[in-house]
């Protein structure tokens, strides 16, 4: 496998702890990626909700720059640009109308479209959780709600997620650092993704039930993949609901006591600090 690192414009600005943790754990465990060159913006939501042939003419280029670059996957660790990178990547591979358009656009003929990936199932596919169990410096002893969101699981048919209404894969990580999931029942519903700018009022609505069943099943805290659910579950709660919200990667870092996790920690909306105080995890690095 031949990788190429997708980070998208989330990582390189709100939630650059994600980006810098999550290439701290991928050193630590012998996988350093490269980034793809010259990289663009997705499309997020902007672009497909308004003009179709961009939206895949953006996602399209990256995985030419991939591709050029002589990779045949590409990882990202956000789930919004997973979600418009592999939606492009499977209209390419099953509709040759969809490959010319994208190609016609960029003027460049595809050999093999790259393979896309998010960051949590490469980690899964080659790290594991056995590798990361034996890495694990200090048990983590959290009560952790796994939280996925939408953008990450469907449609079914584009993700090839076994059971996109019960996914586990959070799950397995936080056992693997000596964690506990709770059992909840919003671990897939939507957080309002990009409604936080423009109706944030709505955003509101959907995050303090969300948070509200994290709290009464028990969580200390969140965990989740997606920059969008992360800023959201932080910005748009309700002042009396203050959990914190990690990304796996942090955890995976914090558990393995790797350099820079002090810095990573210190980005929240929500300060981490008094909840790992309380579990004896102080930040030493």
């Amino acid at each position: 496998m031949n990788v190429r690192y997708y980070p998208g414009c989330s990582l390189h600005s709100t939630a650059k702890e994600y980006d810098l943790s999550a290439r701290a754990v991928l050193s630590a465990f012998g996988l350093p990626i490269l980034e793809v060159r010259d990289w663009n913006c997705c499309g997020a939501t902007s672009a497909h909700s308004t003009n179709a042939d961009l939206a895949l003419a953006l996602a399209a280029r990256n995985l030419a720059q991939a591709e050029q670059g002589g990779a045949d996957t590409v990882v990202t660790p956000c789930a919004a640009c997973y979600s418009r990178l592999k939606k492009a990547a499977h209209a390419m591979v099953h509709s040759s109308v969809s490959r010319e358009r994208a190609e016609d656009a960029l003027g460049y003929s595809f050999g093999e479209i790259p393979r896309v990936l998010n960051l949590l199932e490469f980690v899964l596919a080659e790290i594991g959780t056995i590798a990361i169990e034996k890495r694990v410096a200090r048990p983590l002893n959290l009560k952790l709600a796994c939280y996925y969101g939408c953008l990450m699981l469907r449609p079914q048919e584009v993700t090839g997620v076994t059971d996109p209404e019960n996914p586990t894969m959070l799950e397995e990580i936080v056992e693997a650092l000596g964690a506990r999931p709770v059992r909840w029942s919003y671990k897939t519903e939507c957080c309002g993704a990009n409604l936080s700018i423009t109706s944030s009022d709505v955003v509101v609505k959907m995050v303090a039930p969300l948070l509200a069943t994290a709290i009464d099943a028990g969580a200390d805290a969140l965990v989740t993949a997606c920059p969008l659910c992360q800023a959201n579950l932080e910005m748009r709660r309700h002042a009396d609901q203050h959990i914190p919200v990690f990304y796996f990667t942090e955890l995976i870092g914090l558990s393995m006591d790797l350099p820079g996790t002090r810095r990573w920690l210190s980005k929240h909306l929500v300060s981490p600090g008094p909840l790992l105080a309380r579990a004896g995890l102080v930040v030493r690095r």
